[in-house]
């Protein structure tokens, strides 16, 4: 009797060891991103992905994408790096981040524009009659009205802050968020790469279970076929025979309800990097796996702090934090300011001359009826919060580092528990096929093998997963998430 390739049918691809890794650590980070308070007068830009137009769009905008161009009838092939580059262009999650980066930038300029000179010029023609008695003017002989009259001027006019420590605190604050809405902008890539890694890499895994259970479904049909033969022979029960049919129309309900899930696998992917819709595709790459040689606990905790793109935007916003409070304190003290204008003057543009005034003053506060000490204490509220934060997130990232070694290690030895189960499995099924053939045994430790296998394999799978979760959440709590998937998707 030829034996079965069991072990090459239902063994899956290795690329698909990939395929949860991101799933636990991609959706968990999401709504991790920092958040910038804003500053004691509202000030503030949004310095992470949460914002208004977030949660107006989605819970989660990084499932969601803006659809690149238009649908064709062609079936395009998609890499995972193509996929990646797709969901880096196109996924909602990273154009919102953009725009909060690009409202950032905004809010330092105009911070900035207090403190650098502001130009402007006039040109105007005036007429004009004055009546001298309504200013108190009677003089004998001359009259009490003068005009009407006419004059030109064009003129330049120019203000310029010499000291305002307020305005300067401020500035530098937005330069902080600043610096927290770039941080918060390499996080969202971070997690568009997780994000589309981890959908790629799911479909993959649709796609081969669904060539597990035709596999399936080919064993069962056979195993149907040749009992509904020994049972015309008069050779087993029919009893056999029913029990192989319902065994064959349990792995047919399998098989369709995997090519549902492979259909729908591809939906998802094709919203999170941006396919038309209706777009059909297919996906081209299968990532090896390859175990991963870990850093110490204590140099993994290093890199994190120092490569984490949230840990780092925190700290930037308890800067920037900082820095308003200071502005809110400056509130009270005086501020120096210089303007001066010159330009021309006269009865038309040919009978003018020249002038000029220029006039430096010092605005000293005296009562303000109390807004500065409402800023202050608005400011110390955002500075504190801020603090606890980002005492908390470091607490996170070394909860992350350290339960991520452990899973890796962890996981590490299951993967070898179940590829040995698998085997064990194939060869249990091998010998149940033989002696049912050979008369020795009914079917039922046949059906019960098929059943012992396909736990096995998805015992392998699972343990494969759990292995490359612990895998990218390390690269992910130390903070290299998305150079770290491409590195592994490559086998290094």
């Amino acid at each position: 009797m030829k034996r079965p390739q069991q072990t090459q049918r239902y063994s899956l691809p290795a690329s698909l060891a990939l395929a949860i890794c991101c799933c636990a650590t991609a959706f968990a980070q999401v709504n991790s991103l920092p958040t910038t308070p804003a500053s004691y007068g509202n000030e503030a830009p949004a310095a992470s992905g949460a914002s208004g137009a977030n949660a107006v769009q989605s819970s989660d905008p990084f499932n969601g994408s803006v659809p690149e161009g238009k649908a064709t009838a062609l079936t395009i092939p998609i890499s995972f790096k193509e996929a990646i580059d797709r969901a880096l262009r196109n996924n909602l999650g990273i154009l919102l981040q953009s725009d909060n980066l690009l409202t950032a930038r905004g809010q330092k300029w105009k911070e900035l524009s207090s403190l650098l000179p502001n130009v402007n010029g006039a040109i105007g023609e005036t007429v004009a009659q004055q009546d001298l008695a309504a200013f108190g003017f009677k003089l004998p002989g001359v009259p009490k009205v003068i005009g009407p009259y006419n004059y030109f001027d064009a003129r330049a006019y120019l203000t310029q802050s010499l000291f305002d420590l307020h305005a300067l605190e401020r500035e530098r604050g937005a330069s902080a968020n600043q610096s927290a809405a770039a941080y918060a902008y390499k996080e969202a890539r971070d997690v568009v790469v997780l994000v589309a890694g981890n959908a790629y890499l799911l479909t993959l895994s649709s796609a081969a279970r669904v060539e597990t259970a035709a596999a399936q479904v080919e064993t069962a049909q056979a195993l149907s076929t040749k009992a509904a033969d020994q049972q015309s022979a008069g050779v087993i029960p029919a009893i056999d025979s029913l029990r192989a049919r319902v065994e064959l129309q349990t792995q047919q309900q399998l098989l369709i309800t995997a090519r549902n899930n492979y259909a729908k696998q591809k939906l998802g992917l094709a919203r999170i990097i941006g396919l038309p819709p209706g777009q059909e595709f297919e996906l081209t790459d299968k990532a090896p796996y390859a175990p991963l040689a870990a850093l110490g606990l204590e140099q993994s905790l290093e890199r994190a702090y120092a490569s984490r793109s949230d840990y780092q935007a925190l700290m930037r916003q308890v800067q920037a934090a900082e820095y308003f409070r200071r502005a809110a304190t400056a509130e009270y003290f005086p501020s120096l300011n210089i303007a001066a204008n010159y330009g021309d003057l006269g009865v038309t543009p040919g009978n003018s001359h020249g002038t000029f005034q220029v006039t430096g003053s010092m605005n000293i506060p005296i009562f303000q009826g109390g807004r500065p000490h409402a800023d202050a204490l608005q400011a110390e509220a955002v500075l504190r919060q801020n603090r606890a934060q980002l005492e908390n997130l470091r607490g996170q990232i070394d909860y992350e580092v350290r339960s991520a070694l452990l899973d890796l290690t962890a996981a590490a030895d299951q993967v070898e528990v179940a590829r040995s189960s698998v085997d064990l499995a194939n060869q249990a099924l091998v010998q149940a096929r033989d002696r049912f053939a050979a008369g020795v045994s009914d079917n039922l430790e046949v059906v019960q093998a098929q059943e012992a296998l396909a736990a096995a394999n998805e015992s392998y799978i699972s343990s494969l997963y759990a292995h490359n979760v612990a895998k990218v959440a390390l690269a992910r709590a130390m903070g290299y998430a998305e150079a770290g998937v491409r590195e592994y998707l490559s086998g290094k």
